[in-house]
């Protein structure tokens, strides 16, 4: 894809951002299946690697709400889903309100990846970590994220080095 990324800093109106729930779609060879997201007006990142999922429709669950866009957007109907962790972003400054976006681990075996049709996205490809978190058009908070679970054993360990900086 040789198009260049959206420009969304205001061009197009302001965004509307709202709570999502995403998947860290991990493979049996331990990549992460990343969406290419559509160059379109009206979303956060057009034309960068991020995960998948999406918004949570008022009065749903985060997992419930995860599971629906799974199917919407791969036709997966997920057997494992494990919550991982919680972002918060306070976008009172810009007068809208506090929303939090949930990621869930779901472990995919390689067959079930075979059966996956792309339904919203550009594409879809799959990454090791250090190869998403070298690229420049990832969604820097699914990079954060994928960090978070590529590092977890480290953290967790009582013999773990501080991490400074």
């Amino acid at each position: 894809m040789n198009e260049r990324p959206r420009d969304f800093l205001l061009s197009e109106g302001p965004l509307k951002p709202g709570d999502a729930a995403v998947a860290l779609i991990l493979l049996d060879d331990s990549r992460y299946l990343m969406q290419l997201r559509d160059q379109k007006p009206g979303i956060f990142y057009p034309g960068h690697w991020g995960l998948f999922g999406g918004g949570i429709e008022p009065g749903e669950a985060a997992e419930d709400g995860l599971r629906r866009e799974l199917y919407e957007e791969l036709g997966l109907e997920a057997e494992s889903v494990s919550y991982f962790t919680r972002f918060s972003f306070d976008f009172s400054t810009l007068g809208s309100r506090p929303v939090e976006r949930y990621y869930y681990e779901v472990k995919v075996a390689a067959p079930k990846l075979q059966t996956m049709i792309l339904g919203e996205g550009a594409a879809m490809r799959s990454f090791t970590g250090q190869e998403i978190l070298a690229k420049a058009n990832v969604t820097p908070y699914d990079a954060f994220a994928i960090w978070m679970h590529l590092t977890r054993a480290v953290h967790l360990s009582k013999t773990a080095p501080a991490i400074t900086g």
